[in-house]
């Protein structure tokens, strides 16, 4: 049986151990972190991370736990609407789920020998076909090797020494699970002048909940719950009770960074998939569903020779993945407007914009299917 070594154990890492699984494959899954387990935020699911999951065999367990987003759009700091669309009845719905939940359910669907947690593997080294990694104190030939680590990827900076590093998007994020609030059926983003907020509610009531700010990398609050009451306080309701119900929440903040473009996802026998290939901004809600689709890909091309499977792989994903991070970067500096001309054009544009095109750059995201499934 043919055996792959997976690094990293997210939402990219566990999907392509289910889909080699699968395709009969041997898998081990290393992961550096002593539980897999993310808390305080949620995901979205769009139509094509859901066929990714149904591909996989989860999809039914993650409905389970989600709400499907209804109508939704953009509104301004005061709450006026900018833009709203229904896109289910052509695409269908969006799910909202913790984060949480749907790694709890990707790890269920994989046999617990299958994954080694508290393990950073520390080095890569490459011999014409051959593959050695490093983690624990020894050095391990592996047939098949998947980087599923993420931004800072060890196994991109191993084997792709050249690659451009992690590049600042300028703006940082703040996600949360709030208390429930009375929210609206139709979910929303709000803009402001270089600052979003991004309310969803989840299966159990409670409210997930991103705030963005234009600000210098690497800048740190004192306080990090007062900083949102200054910088949010007084948006539109229910912005300012959220925050007011956040004693005790625990508040993730992240620097928001993108990848610039690798000129190959593969190197030999190693192969890159999710963040660790192409991270993009959240802007347009795809980092998570471009790595379940990745782990979809690379299955279904790995159901033969290795070296041509690879290069399936590369061709078929490395097109769609950097165009999709592309239009995130262009679409977040579209919505991070903060000039006093910026943020009132970026408005009446917004306003103006057409239902027909909406969709129309919208489909390409949404109806992705795998190459056999063509």
């Amino acid at each position: 049986m043919r055996h792959a070594v997976i690094v990293g154990a997210g939402i990219g890492g566990l999907a392509a151990a289910i889909g080699l699984r699968r395709r009969g494959w041997e898998v081990t899954v290393l992961e550096r972190a002593e539980a897999v387990r993310e808390v305080g935020a949620g995901i979205s699911l769009w139509p094509n991370a859901i066929r990714a999951l149904d591909l996989l065999g989860v999809g039914d367990q993650v409905r389970e736990f989600s709400t499907v987003d209804g109508a939704g759009g953009f509104r301004d700091q005061r709450g006026r609407w900018l833009f709203r669309s229904d896109l289910r009845t052509r695409y269908g719905g969006t799910l909202m789920l913790r984060r949480s939940i749907l790694l709890d359910i990707l790890r269920s669907a994989l046999p617990a020998e299958a994954i080694t947690l508290n393990t950073a593997v520390t080095d890569v080294e490459r011999s014409g076909d051959q593959l050695t990694i490093a983690y624990d104190g020894v050095r391990r030939p592996v047939e098949l090797l998947v980087g599923a680590d993420g931004l800072r990827s060890t196994v991109r900076a191993s084997l792709w020494p050249h690659a451009r590093p992690p590049v600042y998007a300028g703006y940082t994020t703040w996600r949360l699970i709030a208390p429930p609030l009375d929210l609206d059926s139709d979910v929303s983003e709000s803009w402001g002048r270089g600052e979003r907020v991004g309310l969803f509610r989840l299966a159990d009531g409670a409210i997930y909940a991103y705030l963005i700010a234009n600000a210098p990398q690497n800048t740190r609050y004192a306080d990090e719950r007062a900083e949102l009451q200054r910088r949010f306080g007084q948006w539109h309701d229910p912005i300012p009770q959220l925050l007011d119900s956040l004693d005790g929440t625990e508040i993730l903040r992240h620097d928001i960074y993108r990848l610039p473009a690798l000129r190959s996802y593969v190197n030999g026998r190693a192969v890159l998939i999710g963040d660790a290939a192409h991270a993009m901004t959240p802007d347009l809600g795809q980092g998570g569903a471009t790595a379940l689709e990745d782990a979809v890909e690379l299955a279904d091309a790995l159901n033969g020779d290795i070296a041509g499977g690879l290069r399936t792989y590369d061709r078929r994903r490395r097109g769609r993945t950097q165009s999709i991070a592309r239009r995130s970067a262009t679409f977040g500096t579209y919505a991070q407007a903060s000039g006093p001309l910026a943020v009132p054009l970026r408005n009446l544009t917004t306003r103006l914009l057409p239902q027909r095109l909406f969709r129309r750059t919208t489909a390409p995201l949404l109806t992705w299917q795998p190459r056999s499934a063509e």
